[in-house]
């Protein structure tokens, strides 16, 4: 079976990626995350995703057309939603997008399958993504398109981490967007701000 598997980030797509090969599958990778920000951090995830491309040998595609990374309109097409600060309205958005396009790839390049390292992470809401990968596939099965390969990759959680430290595969702090870098960051601030009000009384 050829596998198109969306890869949101290099120490996230190992265990996937082991786990399809080790069951017979021909798989290749997919990395398209306009969400991420900001820019800098979009390149080092990318970086990652290389870097455990090569490892694996695995041929990738990458979205590297104007407009495929752009941080203004997919922060408009979430803001327009009045999902911005709602996580629970606006990853699915962002899922949804990603995972579209990855369909819409597998299609046209004749993939018999799409599956997602989404689904690896144990932060991510699992049952929603899996949905939507089965809603995507039923979207796609009138023109013969790519089924959803559901897995539960999250088992492999901790040897996953494991390993992206032995190759020194670049480890992000939060999930990507703008809205979920403040949401990790916030007791950050307020902890911050406390201690300051409190050196600004003494």
């Amino acid at each position: 079976m050829r596998v198109l598997l969306h890869i949101c980030c290099g120490p996230c797509a190992i265990m996937p990626v082991r786990r399809l090969l080790d069951e017979g599958c021909e798989v290749e990778g997919f990395f398209y995350n306009p969400n991420i920000h900001p820019l800098a951090e979009y390149l080092r995830r990318r970086e990652g995703a290389a870097a455990v491309a090569e490892k694996y040998g695995l041929r990738m595609h990458w979205a590297l057309e104007d407009g495929d990374y752009d941080t203004a309109a997919w922060l408009g097409r979430i803001t327009a939603s009045g999902a911005g600060l709602n996580a629970r309205e606006r990853c699915p958005l962002c899922w949804s997008g990603r995972l579209g396009r990855t369909f819409a790839l597998a299609e046209r390049e004749g993939f018999d399958a799409v599956t997602s390292s989404l689904l690896y992470s144990r932060r991510q809401r699992h049952d929603e993504i899996a949905a939507l990968g089965r809603a995507l596939a039923q979207k796609h099965a009138g023109a013969g398109g790519p089924l959803f390969l559901y897995r539960d990759f999250r088992p492999d959680w901790q040897r996953g981490i494991e390993v992206s430290k032995e190759w020194g595969v670049y480890r992000q702090q939060y999930c990507g967007c703008i809205f979920s870098e403040n949401d990790r960051y916030a007791r950050a601030l307020q902890k911050a701000d406390t201690a300051l009000c409190t050196a600004g009384r003494a």
